[in-house]
């Protein structure tokens, strides 16, 4: 077990350098972020100087070197936008991202079990072929779709919920929070199912192929023949030997949760990280990039970890093999 472990924090640490790499080497031709910091009128000698300052005239190796030390050492750098902390500035936006990935979350699973579950023990019911078709639209249609319907439907045609923005946050000191008020609620409900609808309607899909798969199974059929109640038979026996595909999906779409979020804080001007790295693309701002995509990676890899360690949990074969 420790071995595997090991195993596991090596592999992530590699993931982790090969990530930082190939987006400090990828965003070095972006732009020229000392254009976009001068004006026109500023001479060559004064845009050198500038370069020099930044260090963007030495060799990409000695730059990717000074910054996975610079992060080691928990420094993130400075933003070439606005000349703040690139961490100040993360740790500004991480609360309104990493809330609404949350409650998108919440919403994927406590709505896409239950259907997949429903969908899955009674796979010809009128319900069940509703909900894959509702299924169908969740999977198909882009985010900025779904994102502009809501809008177009809850935001201008019956008022009711707010179009952009995060709403009224409360200060802890630590971190700033929209669930202590009622517009940030509000303003949090129709990005969150923008957000989470694909995520839900492949959890749901996923969840019903597999009891489908397992409820024809022998064992399930000794299992009646033995006398135990359809709920005993359908949540401790069935729904188990499916969650193992569903943990390995689930996992990684919570990743992408935070990592996709881009798209849905665009359309609704929700002030998180993904709103950052857009801005920060605008102004070939590389440091807030560069960081924002080892955030990301450090998610998916810190997720994966989780995901391998509940297999050990959920599946006593692996324990064994292990």
């Amino acid at each position: 077990m420790i071995n595997l472990l090991l195993k596991r924090v090596g592999h992530s640490i590699f993931v982790l350098l090969a990530v930082a790499f190939l987006s400090f080497l990828i965003f070095q031709f972006v732009g020229d972020p000392v254009s976009n910091m001068v004006g026109q009128d500023t001479s060559m000698a004064e845009r050198e100087r500038l370069r020099t300052e930044l260090g963007l005239d030495r060799p990409i190796i000695i730059q990717f070197a000074d910054f996975v030390t610079r992060i080691a050492s928990g420094d993130l750098g400075v933003s070439y936008r606005d000349g703040h902390r690139v961490s100040e500035l993360i740790a500004q936006r991480l609360p309104a991202t990493f809330e609404l990935a949350a409650v998108a979350a919440f919403f994927a699973l406590a709505v896409g079990i239950p259907m997949g579950i429903y969908c899955g023990i009674h796979p010809h019911n009128a319900f069940s072929r509703l909900f894959q078709a509702v299924s169908l639209f969740g999977v198909s249609l882009p985010p900025f779709v779904i994102g502009i319907v809501l809008i177009l439907i809850f935001g201008v045609t019956l008022r009711i919920l707010p179009t952009f923005g995060r709403g009224e946050v409360v200060d802890l000191g630590f971190w700033q929070t929209g669930f202590l008020t009622v517009s940030g609620w509000k303003s949090l409900i129709m990005p969150a199912i923008t957000l989470g609808m694909f995520q839900m309607t492949l959890i749901m899909r996923l969840v019903r192929a597999g009891m489908i798969d397992v409820l024809g199974t022998d064992f399930i059929k000794f299992a009646r023949a033995r006398g135990l109640s359809d709920r005993a038979i359908y949540f401790r026996h069935a729904l188990k030997n499916t969650l193992v595909p569903v943990i390995t999906v689930v996992g990684l779409q919570l990743g992408s949760l935070i990592a996709f979020s881009i798209i849905v804080e665009t359309v609704f001007q929700w002030p998180g990280l993904g709103l950052l790295f857009i801005r920060s693309v605008q102004f070939s701002d590389v440091p807030v990039m560069s960081a924002y995509l080892l955030f990301v990676g450090v998610v998916f890899v810190t997720i994966n970890f989780i995901v391998d360690m509940l297999y050990l949990a959920v599946d006593p074969r692996l324990r064994t093999s292990s």
